[in-house]
């Protein structure tokens, strides 16, 4: 078990209101050095090197260094210009218009204007951006008076939108490239061009993937890097020895084994890092098959619930990196966070008598179902998960089969073919819930082969209504309230089971400075990372020869 101090000390940036209260970075001392390789670590693989087209944590992490968004967080929540200059909301909130910055180029030397903002707007967030889906969909039109001006008309107003509007949540893309094309199977999603601080270069997939500073970006003097390299390493305990070598000089999401972290923050060469998550808001959750017979009983899906002991599920397999979740709503965003949800605190002997109520007896092997498991292959924490759960089940009589696959795989069979019956994973539900809450309920995205969105097939007229009604409030009182009724809904009709509310933790060379630049920073560019002029590396053993 981890020491209570070092706990405390990756857990204190996790712990702060989401509502800006994250820690400002302390001001470095020395100017920053340019040059050098950072080798980073990415686990696993990206599916997709474009995240406007797939969210999950890999592809965004990395493509935030190739793309830009139209405004930046700090490390405050405050919001500062990107591709947009400035921006503005009229009274009424229907009318939403960015003014552009001029002078950028794509990387392959095209202008960036306005019609790739509006292109992007209503074929990729509008239609295949699992999140933005709900946050533009009351989106009536979109002008573009000239190339530096785009103006966007709502139906009713759209408060939430302003909460996600970086690279990760408002990614665009080069319309000359992706216009009358096949969007989802175009080659650019692979060899991604850009408007970011970086310019890609190569992918040896299975190793890594380059990229290279981008000498005419708009943000003068950045990046500071030469290049980054993006290694592919799958076994936890190879990353944990790459950092010590200094083979790597960054790694996010918890890169090294838990047990591993308190040996690794002691060495003077690291630093352990919790800043940049809190826009995450990240829970971890089973979502259940609604169209499988057995789960269409609520009965059922209570049992599960009540068969997990997620205290012990917190301390055994994630070693305290986290909270027991009681909503899909994470504590730390307090205003729309409601405990006043139904609970299911650990007890088999309830969740056998569901069972029983359901007419899901126990065989004369004691068995009563077999079902499968399939757990988000991000890493042995999430396989541990999986079995955890599957010991805890077989206590009440419920056989699980848990499967390994990959990526692809997975979110095929969850989000495209529906051929599962219980899946573990995680979200981000970012710093409002139509942002990232929403898509895990909201019945239009069920079975469309979207990834990280309603996995469980949840159809509810009501939880649509709520959703629907918070997504057009002009009031955000009434959208609290609303939100409030919706975890009561879903937590009543439980499609899914909020197990822990997670905290990430970054492990990185002492010698990398400012790394951290907003609250958004593990889906952010590491265009204001450096070396110091002492440590830097000047030729990196893990990057590619040539």
């Amino acid at each position: 078990m981890l020491h209570t101090r070092l706990l405390r000390s990756l857990l204190g940036a996790a712990t702060l209101l989401i509502a800006g209260a994250a820690a400002t970075a302390p001001a470095t001392a020395a100017a920053p050095t340019p040059g050098g390789t950072l080798t980073t670590i990415i686990q696993p693989e990206p599916v997709i090197l474009t995240s406007a087209l797939n969210t999950a944590a890999p592809t965004g992490f990395f493509s935030a260094n190739v793309f830009d968004g139209l405004v930046e967080y700090d490390n405050d929540f405050k919001l500062k210009p990107a591709l947009a200059e400035r921006w503005e909301f009229s009274k009424d909130g229907k009318t939403l218009t960015f003014y552009l910055r001029r002078g950028v180029k794509w990387h392959d030397g095209k202008p960036f204007t306005s019609a790739d903002v509006k292109w992007t707007l209503e074929n990729v967030w509008r239609k295949i951006h699992p999140r933005n889906q709900i946050l533009y969909g009351k989106v009536t039109s979109t002008d573009t008076p000239d190339d530096y001006t785009v103006v966007i008309h709502f139906s009713e107003p759209s408060l939430a939108v302003l909460s996600s509007l970086n690279s990760n949540g408002a990614q665009v893309l080069p319309k000359h490239l992706y216009e009358g094309t096949d969007i989802l199977n175009n080659p650019y999603n692979n060899k991604p061009i850009g408007t970011g601080p970086f310019v890609f270069k190569e992918w040896s997939r299975g190793n890594y993937i380059t990229l290279e500073r981008n000498p005419e970006y708009w943000d003068k003097g950045k990046p500071y890097l030469d290049k980054i390299v993006f290694k592919v390493v799958p076994d936890a305990g190879a990353r944990a020895a790459a950092l010590e070598k200094g083979e790597a000089q960054y790694a996010p999401f918890s890169p090294v084994p838990l047990k591993d972290a308190e040996r690794l923050a002691k060495l003077p060469s690291l630093k352990l890092e919790t800043r940049g998550y809190e826009w995450l808001s990240p829970w971890l959750f089973v979502d259940i098959n609604l169209d499988r017979p057995y789960f269409k009983d609520l009965r059922v899906r209570q049992a599960l619930a009540y068969a997990i002991d997620r205290n012990a599920f917190n301390k055994v397999v994630w070693y305290g990196f986290g909270k027991p979740a009681d909503s899909p709503v994470v504590s730390t965003l307090k205003q729309f966070h409601t405990s006043d949800v139904p609970q299911y605190g650990f007890d088999p002997k309830k969740a056998e008598a569901l069972l029983d109520e359901a007419g899901l007896k126990r065989g004369a092997d004691g068995t009563r179902l077999k079902i499968n498991l399939d757990y988000l292959p991000y890493g042995d924490d999430f396989k541990r998960s999986g079995e955890f759960i599957r010991n805890s089940l077989k206590r009440v009589g419920i056989e699980v089969n848990v499967r390994a696959q990959d990526t692809p795989t997975y979110t095929k069979r969850v989000y495209g073919d529906r051929d599962y019956d219980l899946s573990v994973v995680w979200f981000a539900g970012f710093a409002d819930p139509l942002v990232g809450v929403t898509r895990a309920y909201w019945s239009d995205s069920v079975g469309k082969n979207i990834p990280w969105s309603n996995g469980s097939g949840y159809r509810s007229a009501e939880a649509d209504k709520l959703i629907s009604q918070a997504q057009g409030s002009a009031s955000q009182s009434e959208r609290i309230a609303l939100f409030k009724k919706l975890q009561q809904q879903v937590q009543t009709d439980l499609p899914s089971l909020p197990l822990l509310e997670m905290h990430f933790f970054t492990v990185q060379s002492s010698s990398l400075k400012d790394a951290v630049a907003g609250v958004d920073q593990v889906y952010g560019s590491l265009k204001n990372a450096w070396f110091d002029s002492g440590a830097k590396v000047a030729a990196n053993p893990a990057a590619p020869q040539r």
